[in-house]
């Protein structure tokens, strides 16, 4: 994104822990954030459902806000993690 408002943000999904830089509007909804983020890291789209966002250790109810009403800035760091925990092997 090459506008003045796009955010550089840092999406770690608990899968890998690698984290992943994305350029996003601070309009564009958590939902969509976390869907590129677990995209990149080639997880199927039917199983998005299955994972919740986190920003600043707080857990995102409603995945329909956008970064901007959730307080994310430029250089914010999100957490994808799995709703449920899965043992270890």
């Amino acid at each position: 994104m090459t506008t003045a408002t796009a955010l550089e943000i840092r999406v770690t999904v608990g899968d890998t822990w690698m984290p992943l830089l994305l350029p996003a509007a601070p309009g564009e909804t958590i939902a969509a954030v976390k869907g590129r983020a677990l995209a990149a890291q080639h997880i199927a789209a039917a199983l998005h459902d299955r994972y919740e966002v986190k920003v600043g250790g707080a857990l995102v109810r409603d995945e329909a806000r956008s970064l901007a009403a959730c307080g994310v800035r430029h250089g914010s760091a999100l957490i994808v993690l799995a709703r449920r925990r899965r043992p270890v092997r």
